[in-house]
Parts: C-alpha cells; sequence; structure tokens
C-alpha cells in the first residue's frame, strides 16, 4: 500500500495487487488478483474489483463491479453500476471498431473508461464497452459499444403510468 492509503477493517485484498497513495479502500471491499490503483482511487464498500487498472483519481464508491476493465484519470462510477466482462455465450468479446466488429481474443473483457468519462448509478456496461473521455453514460443506462468523446448517452425509455384502481376481493 502507498504512503497514506487506508485499508479499512473487512476490506479483502487478494494479490498480486499495488495500490498507490491515499488511496481508499473501504470496508468490505474485494480486491482480487491483478490489480492496480493510481494514487487517490477509492473502492467502496461492497465493491468487487478483478484484473483491472485504475488510473489517478478514480472512484467507485459502492455496490460496484468491475472486472477486467480499465478506468481513466478522474472516472467515477455512480453507485450500483456494474462493468460486466463475460458474455452470456462464453465466447469472446467482440468490440465494433469504426463499423467493423474486431475479435478482441479475450472471454473476459470488461470496459475502457476514458479519462474524466462518468458513469451514472446502476449503469451496466456490456463486455468491450468503451466509454471515450469526458463522456457521460446516464443512471440506469444499459451500454453496449462505443461511446465517443465527449458525449451523453441517456436513458430513452418513458415510464408508463396509468390509473390505479382498487382490487376486487
Amino acid at each position: 500500500n502507498g504512503e497514506g492509503t487506508v485499508v479499512e477493517h473487512g476490506a479483502m485484498i487478494v494479490g498480486p495487487a499495488s495500490i498507490g497513495r491515499n488511496c481508499q479502500v473501504r470496508h468490505t471491499a474485494n480486491i482480487r488478483e491483478r490489480v492496480l490503483l493510481g494514487d487517490n482511487c477509492v473502492v467502496g464498500n461492497a465493491c468487487e474489483v478483478k484484473h483491472s487498472m485504475l488510473f489517478n483519481n478514480a472512484v467507485v464508491p459502492h455496490f460496484n463491479y468491475v472486472g477486467d476493465s480499465i478506468l481513466g484519470h478522474k472516472a467515477p462510477l455512480g453507485a450500483g453500476s456494474i462493468l460486466s466482462n463475460v458474455k452470456l455465450d462464453n465466447q469472446n468479446v467482440w468490440v465494433n471498431f469504426e463499423g467493423t466488429p474486431v475479435d478482441t481474443g479475450l472471454r473476459k473483457f470488461g470496459g475502457l473508461i476514458g479519462d474524466r468519462a462518468e458513469i451514472g448509478c446502476n449503469a451496466v456496461l456490456h463486455p468491450g464497452s468503451i466509454v471515450g473521455r469526458a463522456s457521460i453514460i446516464y443512471p440506469n443506462v444499459s451500454w453496449r459499444g462505443i461511446q465517443p468523446q465527449p458525449l451523453i448517452a441517456k436513458h430513452n425509455e418513458q415510464n408508463h403510468v396509468v390509473v390505479r384502481r382498487p382490487r376486487e376481493t
């Protein structure tokens, strides 16, 4: 652990892991093998980080999963957001690059989150998602693919409101 880093009681770190200076690894955080945290990073309560790299000032605050991913400088995740790393069919993860599908050769590949990009609460990024610098993924968005910089992805579904009627007894 780097100078000034605090690992709270109940946190679990399974090496190899490198944790920078002035980081916070909060209660019930789970840092699994092959994790690199830069300086001033936060891994909050009930978060799991596996095979990932967080650049300086990246924040994974609480109830997050970050698997096989990279978070850029000053890239915060909202509470409950997930960077999913495995496809349902367990096949290799493909990324659509400039209209051409590219096989990453990896069965596990989460997301690449650019510097200062923000991921909203409860957003889910599907395997192989790429979010450009200073882009935003709004809360509750289920994102797949490449989000160029600096754009915003909003949840487009509207709530359906109906009249509440009493149940028959």
